[in-house]
């Protein structure tokens, strides 16, 4: 009786299990720029299958963290969380969620959530300590937050000399992030150097060199070298990667800063004809006229 108890159960499951085709079509679908509505709605369908499924949860709380609704984000992680809980990724989404849900909370909630993700995210690092991207994750936070809700630079910097022991050009840039929050500026930009002594036309790297000029008002000329190297360069297609409507406001936010303000208009115009919801040069255009 119990071993016809046990085929029956597994043939329910295997009846509610989710389609591999029909997943690799969300995924694909996931990965490709511009549709995330098509994915949401082939993800909500196969939820509807195995609404457990540790996967489609996962995709689920990643389109709701691209939308910024974290509420809804939290609920699909904690699912995919309790489906697979050794999945560090499930954590690292889990981390994001709570990330966003402090941004979006009142004073007395935020304590409580921030501590939350930063859980997550030891979390995620601990199942999978070489993952780079986690890493950042837990160094930003650390650099951001305050003591009290669990950050500190001490902390920042370790997590900054570990991401150099897995990747000695991604080290550079978490040190020259540190640098540049201490307005260590020198500093910062002696490590931008030694990164593109590596690889002269690393395009983010490049564009960090002139962002760092913008910001400071200092090595204007290096930083228009840069940027305008950029524009030479195709944007890698990666997450949060600067497009060239970011390059052009940079450029025209140095330009700007040298009193040539005929040359910083016509860069705002071009990076708002690139990207006409590009809200900080549609901004200084305005201010500018």
């Amino acid at each position: 009786m119990l071993g016809r108890l046990t085929l029956l159960l597994a043939f329910a499951s295997s009846l509610a299990a989710v389609d591999t085709a029909a997943l690799d079509a969300a995924r694909a679908l996931y990965n490709e720029r511009g549709k995330s509505a098509e994915a949401q709605k082939a993800f909500e369908a196969l939820a509807a299958t195995d609404p457990k499924n540790a996967d489609v949860n996962f995709f689920l709380g990643q389109l709701a963290n691209r939308r910024n609704d974290p509420a809804k984000a939290l609920t699909y992680f904690q699912a995919a969380v309790a489906a697979a809980p050794t999945e560090a990724r499930h954590h690292h989404g889990l981390g994001d969620a709570y990330g966003r849900s402090a941004q979006k909370a009142g004073i007395l909630s935020q304590l409580g959530l921030a501590k939350k993700c930063v859980a997550a995210y030891e979390r995620a690092v601990a199942l999978e300590p070489t993952n780079l991207d986690f890493r950042h994750s837990l160094f930003e936070f650390y650099r951001r937050a305050p003591g009290i809700a669990g950050g500190g630079v001490d902390k920042a910097t370790a997590q900054a000399e570990a991401i150099t022991k897995i990747d000695a050009q991604r080290g550079r840039f978490a040190f020259a992030t540190l640098y540049v929050g201490e307005k260590k500026y020198a500093e910062a930009l002696a490590q931008f150097d030694e990164a593109l002594k590596t690889n002269p036309d690393d395009y983010t790297c490049l564009y960090q060199v002139g962002r760092l000029a913008a910001v400071t008002g200092q090595y204007l000329d290096r930083g228009l070298t840069c940027l305008r190297r950029c524009l030479e360069l195709p944007v890698p297609d990666s997450a949060n990667t600067p497009s060239h409507a970011a390059v052009h406001w940079s450029i025209g936010t140095i330009l700007e800063a040298k009193k040539d303000l005929p040359a910083a208009r016509a860069d705002y115009e071009a990076a708002v004809k690139l990207d006409p919801a590009f809200t900080p040069a549609a901004a200084a255009l305005k201010k500018l006229k």
